[in-house]
């Protein structure tokens, strides 16, 4: 890119037409602050004005875009204090028009009779019989117009149709993109290497830039506003490849690290794992610890997700991985997001790690500080090869011997630093990241592209399907009908509500109040007790411990069970006011059953009246317990950014791209970019300087 280019991209919104201080303070309040900025917020659909008809073809309730002259124009005062309607009548050949404005009294200083205006809008019918424009878009037209005349912004041709920026409306919007596209030198230089650009037939930046914009005559409005012209696909993979070229760049440098130490695997070693080993493992498992051993043994650190739905087994895996480091003499650190799921961890992997050779630890947060202080000298020391905690993994006392291999369970819950510092303790470690939230395979191309992925599909032998249905809440005794079967059965029994305490502005139930209600009046025989997140952390434990040793039967709870509770006896659960809950957070909370052999039962109580979505969400989970087919279910009723909540998922926000929509554009960007990074020279100087500006908009997919 020129010099003289680059400079005009990188010049402030200031100083386009009809900016100006004032407005480029409220341009970067929504994060545009240069011409590329504004430049590359495409407009979100797009509108044909350019077909101007006949004043007496117009018909009512009609959207329609007519030219004409001002025949007469004034303002009118109403019985209503302070409100005014500017009217004007508008002829042409054929015939005439009204057209009204309500309370903008300035339009006095913008329209005068003999005027030759442009107006767009729906036409309806005046109380008096006749035809009118109601605050329609206008434009004022001097001398000759032809349809697609560039004079024209607003109306008279194809009008892009821009979201509110601050205090920029959509049509003030129009007017400064339209400023910066004059601004705009003819010899834009093209950052997209140009084999690249002839093989897909890519237009140059400049056209693309001006199409995307202000759309020539004759451009189709439909596949405008499917985002599928050339000028917009273009500005998409241009976005999508400096994306992947990013990922690639990243994942060159991760394998460009060397481990200071091989892994090497053995018969001895091999039958160290048999010896743990409480049961045959699964394809999917079985496939998956193959791929993971097989990174361990590289001398490039392994970076790779496993993926698998609620109960499929990856927790014995990762322990089967770490048993292989272990065995070379290396330590691991198992990093979870919660004390009662690195509790349940720890106390899992203790029992596993009893044939073999090696210790276990437990550090979190809220122990005291002298088994804190033991914990951390046994790590330091090299006295306990395996580690499970929480974030107090990464508090600045804690050091490893020789930590060799990371595992982060439940990743997207942690931030980008707690992982890096992790790692950090280490030299080059391998890292394994968890996840229970299958990720569709767009947002992994995007979210974790830089990182190879296994996945476990299967769940254990002997594990049946979870039996969900959908109750209006009126049904509430045949639910508790249910839960006191499966009790009597020795069973136990979760009922999930939204809220802590009641909200006077919401009406919904609460679960401390109804867990009174339950164990006085409904299960007044059995065992109540509740959860929530506004417990101290140790007395939340406590009543988890106390659950999963069947001191509580019933345990009424908020979604701080969502994650990480393992009760095989637990075989129902209840959701109240289910139409409130997304769709993956549901999966995970049906998750906290079936753990066992026991046939199991999911309840989804809903009050009534149902949106579609929430129907929609309702009957997903109906139709299947498999969490990757919930997980693209999920993506598709939410979208990219609300999947996981972007800020703490890490998922990339695109200027000009939509994962959804342009999936296809992605995996064209990702394919080219790699092999572009592979075998041309001369793509270098363009990954090296897209480099910065990648890890500046996208660093937070990073692991560590």
């Amino acid at each position: 890119m020129s010099r003289d280019t680059a400079d005009v991209l990188r010049t402030s919104v200031q100083y386009v037409k009809g900016v100006g201080p004032r407005r480029a303070a409220d341009l970067a309040a929504v994060g545009l602050y240069t011409i590329e900025d504004l430049l590359l917020t495409l407009p979100r659909r797009y509108e044909d004005r350019e077909h101007l008809q006949p004043i007496a073809t117009v018909k009512p309730d009609e959207i329609a875009s007519i030219i004409g002259e001002v025949r007469s124009c004034g303002l009118r005062t109403t019985r209503r204090p302070g409100f005014c309607i500017f009217e004007m009548v508008v002829e042409d050949q054929s015939s005439g028009v009204r057209a009204t404005f309500l309370n903008q009294p300035f339009l006095k200083d913008v329209f005068a009779k003999h005027q030759r205006v442009i107006l767009y809008g729906r036409v309806n019918l005046s109380r008096n019989g006749g035809l009118q424009f109601t605050n329609p878009e206008y434009e004022i037209v001097t001398g000759k117009t032809s349809a697609g005349d560039d004079e024209t912004i607003h109306t008279g041709r194809i009008v892009p149709v821009y979201e509110k920026r601050g205090s920029l409306t959509p049509k003030m919007f129009r007017r400064v993109v339209y400023g910066a596209i004059q601004r705009l030198p003819d010899d834009i230089a093209d950052p997209l290497p140009g084999e690249i650009g002839r093989q897909l037939s890519l237009p140059s930046r400049a056209t693309a830039l001006h199409e995307a914009h202000f759309p020539t005559h004759g451009t189709s409005v439909d596949l405008l506003n499917r985002f599928q012209t050339p000028a917009q696909r273009r500005l998409i993979f241009e976005e999508f490849f400096f994306f992947q070229l990013g990922l690639a760049l990243r994942r060159r440098e991760v394998d460009r690290g060397t481990k200071p130490r091989a892994i090497t695997v053995d018969d001895r070693i091999r039958q160290a794992v048999l010896d743990v080993l409480p049961f045959r493992l699964t394809v999917d498992q079985r496939q998956a610890l193959k791929e993971i051993v097989s990174d361990l043994q590289r001398r490039q650190p392994m970076n790779r997700l496993l993926q698998g739905d609620v109960g499929s087994g990856k927790t014995i895996v990762a322990l089967l991985a770490a048993l292989v480091a272990m065995e070379n003499g290396l330590q691991v650190a198992f990093m979870s997001p919660t004390e009662i799921l690195a509790a349940q961890h720890y106390s899992n992997i203790k029992h596993l790690l009893k044939p073999s050779r090696f210790h276990a630890v437990l550090l979190t947060g809220t122990m005291g500080s002298t088994a804190r202080r033991e914990a951390s000298q046994r790590l330091t020391m090299g006295d306990v090869q395996l580690v499970v905690g929480t974030h107090a993994l990464v508090q600045e006392g804690v050091a490893f011997k020789t930590l060799g291999l990371v595992i982060i369970d439940e990743q997207h819950r942690f931030g980008v630093m707690q992982r890096a510092t992790l790692r950090a303790k280490g030299i080059e470690p391998d890292v394994l990241v968890m996840t229970a939230t299958p990720i569709p395979r767009t947002l992994a191309l995007t979210m974790y592209g830089d990182l190879d992925t296994s996945e476990i599909r299967e769940l254990p032998p002997g594990r049946q399907k979870i039996k969900t249905s959908v109750r209006a809440a009126s049904r509430s005794e045949d639910n508790y009908a249910l839960i006191r079967s499966e009790l009597d059965r020795g069973h136990q029994a979760y009922i999930v509500y939204p809220l802590v305490d009641d909200s006077e502005k919401v009406e919904l139930k609460a679960a401390t109040k109804m867990a009174e209600h339950l164990d006085q009046d409904v299960f007044s025989d059995r065992r109540v007790s509740v959860v929530h997140g506004r417990m101290k952390q140790d007395e939340r434990d406590e009543i988890m411990r106390s659950f999963a040793s069947h001191e509580i039967d019933v345990l009424v709870a908020t979604t701080v069970i969502e994650v990480g509770i393992d009760v095989p006896n637990a075989t129902v659960i209840l959701v109240e006011h289910a139409e409130r809950f997304g769709l993956a957070q549901l999966h995970q909370l049906r998750g906290r059953v079936g753990r066992g052999i026991h046939q199991s039962y999911c309840l989804l109580a809903y009050h009534p009246p149902l949106s579609d979505q929430a129907r929609a969400r309702l009957d997903a989970l109906v139709a299947t317990t498999d969490g990757f087919r919930i997980a693209e279910r999920d993506l598709e009723l939410r979208g990219p950014g609300d999947f996981f909540g972007t800020r703490q998922s890490g998922i990339p926000l695109f200027r000009v791209g939509d994962l959804l929509r342009d999936h296809s554009i992605m995996d064209d960007a990702r394919r080219l970019a790699f092999t572009c990074l592979a075998s041309s020279t001369d793509s270098e100087k363009v990954s090296e300087s897209a480099y910065t500006e990648w890890i500046e908009r996208y660093g937070l997919v990073r692991v560590g």
